[in-house]
């Protein structure tokens, strides 16, 4: 894992470009803090820059950029192939000459472009990176991102001179920087707390599609790009494995799945560095866990944190799944102090407007993590393949309810629902928890007012944006974009599929990259841990679609078919509890020790300043909460992320 940079088209001098070059790289150092490098060429314009995390071949023969020994290819890589080992044995068997200088994946990468070419050898690579890499005789510029996006790249050209790099920060490290922000990025992100692919924050910078190369000549005209050409698709690979459908009982599949996840996270093992899981506690977390626990002697590192406040603390659940298995377990439970020093510094974590606030969770985690290990597995993408959101459990009903009731009494329905406030939901709830001794589900009021809102939809498309949008678009300055964002697949490639397998769907090709991947990579590269996802295993991957929906939801119940592995190695009696997901007390935190600096976000100053919300509807609803009122903390994050990077932006 590392971090990259570059650019293609000046006319600097050898030793200005190594300047500037290396500027690009310092801008993003907490991605590689063990070495940094640099490689400009005169003739083309084209310059690259690396900062590395030492994780695979620690000495010198992993140092980058690297460069074929013929010369022909330079490379830039971020990211781990996991298959490298066999790649070179099969390299070394076909009789490929080739001057090994070190064990690294990345002279495997290099290797294999060499021997088969760029195109085949991306199909060849089981991992997760994002590189750049020059062509000498073709004089070209190839960027690559791997199969699902989980690792990041930035790319465009800005004033004459085409530049990428792994995050934004490296684009404004560059002479002559100037970004403008893309009006529409906003209002996408404003829907969806994120701005999703190919779409950055700035106009004219776009982010590289999971699954996609693209080639870049140093004559090409200023502002001109080529559409990246795809080299994997999950469309095409879910729509394969729906004619090739598992026919066994769940029982077998069970056995089948942990099978190939072993696989992958054997191949997710490897390093020369410690490593770690994040655990939870939950489904996911905790199969990664068992199964990379029953695959070595010792006792492996695992992590989790916990809340103060009771409803929010799942630690106790992390830690008896950990003792169960025999883990080396670490806990740190997280305080208001510790929690306000980091909120104001993720606008620059995250290098763009996002609002996901598992992102908080998540980056103590890693930090805590860091400590002790620089490689994490996660459970990560457990959910999009398996049926875990509330949203897959609810669909079936949804359809039934979309095909068989008219809109007009759905929609009487929706506003009945609405017209009981929140904070009435939210009182009934725990009446009649209590009653039934189990713990209030959270902000069921919010949850109740946005069913709602799902239910006067006219499709099963509308269904989904609105169970997925927070800030939905309303007149010219809220207006929906027309482009990015998650969505369903159309009508004659999903013929055949549940609603909650197209939400799967939709999830993986929007949320899951947009979301869910940017927080884990911002989140633990900004303390220099690489963290690792079996889930997404492109074997884990296809697997997954050829079992039956049926084996992943059961009534209101999802993974199924991971809790059969799960029961294996961990008592039922530990595991199977509601799903809560990976929050924070959120709304408290807000009323409470973050106010103020919530407060300088939301004022109407501030609001008025940028004009991309309604800032009378927005104090409202701030004003609402601070009087006690729950479920729109979240669409309130929205806003405060977005012009605390405003403000940071306007202030660099």
């Amino acid at each position: 894992m590392c971090g990259i940079a570059g650019f293609l088209g000046t006319k600097y001098s050898g030793a200005q470009a190594i300047g500037v070059l290396r500027a690009m790289g310092d801008a993003i150092a907490h991605r590689g803090p063990d070495g940094c490098g640099e490689w400009f060429d005169q003739t083309s314009g084209v310059g690259l820059a690396h900062r590395r995390l030492a994780i695979v071949d620690l000495s010198v023969d992993g140092a980058q950029p690297m460069s074929t020994p013929c010369g022909r290819y330079t490379v830039v890589f971020n990211g781990e192939l996991y298959n490298y080992r066999a790649l070179r044995a099969e390299l070394e068997r076909s009789g490929m000459e080739f001057a090994w200088r070190g064990k690294s994946d990345t002279e495997v990468l290099l290797a294999s472009i060499v021997r088969w070419g760029l195109k085949e050898a991306l199909g060849r690579f089981n991992g997760m990176f994002a590189f750049a890499l020059w062509d000498a005789s073709e004089a070209k510029l190839y960027l690559a991102r791997d199969r699902f996006g989980e690792k990041p790249l930035y790319y465009g050209w800005n004033r004459g001179v085409f530049l990428f790099g792994s995050e934004l920060k490296a684009f404004r490290a560059f002479p002559g920087w100037r970004g403008d922000v893309d009006p529409d990025a906003v209002r996408m992100f404003l829907q969806f707390c994120y701005v999703p692919t190919p779409n950055s924050i700035y106009s004219g910078i776009r982010k590289l599609p999971a699954g996609t190369w693209l080639p870049i000549c140093p004559n090409a005209a200023s502002n001109q790009l080529d559409e990246p050409t795809v080299y994997w698709s999950a469309e095409r690979v879910v729509l394969q494995a729906r004619t090739n459908i598992l026919k066994c009982d769940e029982h077998e599949m069970g056995f089948i799945l942990e099978d190939e996840l072993k696989k992958a996270i054997a191949l997710r093992m490897v390093a020369d560095v410690p490593l770690g899981v994040f655990l939870s506690g939950g489904i996911d977390s905790s199969v990664v866990a068992s199964l990379m626990q029953a695959q070595v002697s010792s006792a492996i590192r695992t992590f989790s944190i916990g809340f103060n406040e009771a409803a929010y603390d799942e630690s106790t659940y992390a830690e008896n799944v950990a003792k169960h298995l025999g883990t080396e377990h670490t806990n740190f439970v997280v305080t208001a102090s510790e929690m306000l020093a980091i909120v104001p510094k993720l606008a620059s974590m995250f290098d763009e407007p996002f609002a996901d606030s598992s992102q908080i969770p998540t980056h103590l985690v890693a930090r805590l993590a860091r400590q002790h290990v620089t490689v994490a597995l996660t459970g990560d993408a457990g959910d999009e393949l398996f049926g875990g959101y509330n949203r897959h459990l609810l669909a079936k009903r949804l359809q039934i309810v979309e095909v068989f009731v008219p809109r007009m009494i759905r929609a009487s329905i929706g506003k009945g629902l609405q017209y009981v406030s929140v904070g009435a939901w939210d009182r009934l709830n725990t009446l009649i928890s209590s009653w039934r001794g189990r713990a209030p589900q959270r902000i069921l009021g919010y949850k109740v007012h946005k069913l709602g809102r799902t239910l006067s939809a006219n499709s099963l498309d509308a269904i989904y944006q609105q169970l997925v949008s927070f800030w939905m678009p309303v007149g010219d300055r809220h207006r929906a974009a027309t482009s990015g964002g998650p969505g369903l697949l159309t009508a004659q490639s999903t013929k055949g599929f549940q609603f909650s397998e197209r939400m799967m769907i939709a999830d993986l090709l929007g949320y899951l990259p947009d979301d869910i991947l940017v927080k884990v990579d911002r989140a633990t590269m900004a303390v220099a841990l690489e963290s690792r996802i079996p889930f997404l295993d492109p074997n884990v991957f296809n697997l997954a679609w050829r079992i039956p929906l049926q084996a992943k939801i059961k009534g209101s119940v999802g993974k199924s078919v991971l809790r059969t592995i799960l029961h294996r190695y961990v008592p039922q009696k530990l595991i199977d509890r509601p799903k809560s997901g990976f929050g924070v007390p959120l709304g408290a935190w807000l009323r409470g020790p973050l106010r103020d600096w919530a407060e300088s976000n939301l004022n109407g100053v501030v609001l008025d300043r940028y004009r991309f919300v309604d800032t009378q509807m927005v104090r409202r609803v701030w004003a609402s909460h601070l009087e006690g009122q729950d479920g729109m903390e979240y669409h309130l994050w929205n806003v405060i992320m977005l012009h605390s990077w405003l403000e940071q932006e306007r202030g660099g």
